[in-house]
C-alpha cells in the first residue's frame, strides 16, 4: 500500500500576511521578477488563465544546477488562507508518484507542508524542493516589505 509522506517547515513573514497571500493567489506570474533569484526562469500558462482554479501553469527553474520544469494546478482556500500546488507534470513526478506543496498563511507565518508519495523506497524526501520554496518565500517577503 502506498504511503503518503510529509515534510513541513515554517517561515516567519515580515510583510503583511494578507498581502503575501493575495500576491501568491493573484500575481504568481510576477514571482520570477519579484523573487530576485536567477533560479526561477519563468512561468507560463499551459491551460486556462492566471487566476482560475484548475488552470495549469508551467514553471521553469534551476535547482541544484539542473534545469527543471514543474506543471502545477492550484487549489485556493480563501477561508483558511491556504494554497495547494498540485504537480500534474514535470521533473518532480519522475521521483514521486504524487506531490503537493501546501502553503498556509497564518498570522505572520507561512507554513509549508509538502505531501508526496515515493515511486520507490530509495527515493529521497523532496528536501531540495522544500528549500527552493523557502528561498522563494523569503525573497518575495523581502520584496513585499519594500513595497
Amino acid at each position: 500500500m502506498a504511503q503518503i509522506c510529509v515534510l513541513e517547515a515554517s517561515v516567519q513573514l515580515k510583510s503583511c500576511p494578507q498581502k503575501f497571500f493575495n500576491f501568491l493567489k493573484n500575481q504568481s506570474e510576477h514571482i520570477p521578477n519579484k523573487a530576485q533569484s536567477e533560479n526561477v526562469h519563468g512561468v507560463e500558462i499551459h491551460r486556462g488563465d492566471w487566476n482560475t482554479p484548475g488552470s495549469v501553469k508551467i514553471w521553469k527553474f534551476t535547482i541544484e544546477g539542473k534545469e527543471e520544469i514543474f506543471n502545477e494546478k492550484i487549489e485556493v482556500d480563501e477561508v483558511n488562507k491556504t494554497i495547494t500546488y498540485v504537480a500534474v507534470g514535470g521533473n518532480v513526478l519522475e521521483l514521486y508518484k504524487n506531490y503537493k506543496a501546501i502553503v498556509k498563511v497564518e498570522n505572520r507565518n507561512l507554513k509549508l507542508r509538502i505531501e508526496y508519495e515515493k515511486l520507490d523506497d530509495d527515493t529521497p524526501p523532496p528536501k531540495k524542493y522544500q528549500q527552493f520554496i523557502i528561498n522563494i518565500v523569503r525573497d518575495l517577503d523581502g520584496n513585499l516589505v519594500k513595497g
